[in-house]
């Protein structure tokens, strides 16, 4: 018997939950960095450096004080800083190259148990990214994974950044379903305890090397999610696919 039984669409946070953002932005900028001569700096360091000014950076378009922009512009816009964070000038580097590792968001790879869990979720249930990326990216993720998306629906489409509800709510409307119809799946609890205030239902699966060896958030459930799991094999056992 599933867990979530009136649950037709499954929608996922990506970063994290479907894919392994930081050892994927680390290989690259390891890359680039050696490129440019600063083999020295820790490329997992620079990755957390970057991926903490994703919050920050949306949190302008939240509350108004930006319009929507994508999140390809806010990324690229937040390496400039990075870099200089680092000691190294952009200035000085090709644009084409800083557009490159800028794009190492797009070539994310996903957890060993991404592709078969989401195969199987497929069988029984809609399944598509409710993530902050954008479409390009979105879709240039899947492509090179392999990625079974029934569709891909990037912020572009609710013009909003999670935890707002309209990132939820304009999603569960794109489907033409109910809120509780629609089951966010994700690795991060305050993700899920906004989706639920919603009126979504919820499955958390845990990630727990996320954010490298020593994380210190979202290593366990904090609230009674629909269905709890500990990949995406596990939540399709727990949902009878």
């Amino acid at each position: 018997m599933s867990a979530l039984p009136e649950v037709k669409a499954l929608v996922f946070d990506v970063f994290g939950t479907v894919v392994d953002w930081r050892n994927g932005i680390a290989r690259d900028a390891r890359t680039f960095l050696a490129r440019h001569g600063r083999g020295d700096i820790d490329p997992h360091r620079f990755a957390d450096a970057w991926r903490k000014r994703y919050q920050p950076a949306m949190e302008e378009v939240r509350s108004g004080r930006r319009p929507f922009t994508r999140l390809d512009v806010l990324h690229r816009e937040n390496l400039d800083v990075v870099l200089q964070d680092f000691g190294v000038s952009a200035a000085g580097i090709k644009a084409d190259e800083l557009d490159w590792l800028n794009r190492a968001w797009h070539r994310l790879d996903p957890w060993p148990d991404t592709i078969p869990g989401l195969i199987r979720l497929k069988a029984k249930h809609f399944i598509a990214p409710l993530s902050n990326g954008n479409i390009l990216l979105l879709a240039n993720m899947a492509k090179r994974a392999g990625m079974p998306w029934d569709a891909i629906l990037g912020a572009e489409a609710a013009q909003a950044y999670k935890p707002q509800p309209e990132a939820y709510l304009r999603t569960c409307d794109i489907l033409g379903l109910k809120p509780a119809q629609v089951a966010l799946v994700a690795a991060h609890n305050g993700d899920l305890a906004a989706a639920r205030k919603s009126g979504l239902s919820t499955a958390f699966v845990l990630r727990p090397n996320e954010h490298g060896a020593d994380q210190a958030t979202d290593t366990k459930a904090e609230q009674d999610w629909g269905a709890i799991a500990t990949s995406f094999e596990d939540l399709a056992d727990k949902l009878g696919c």
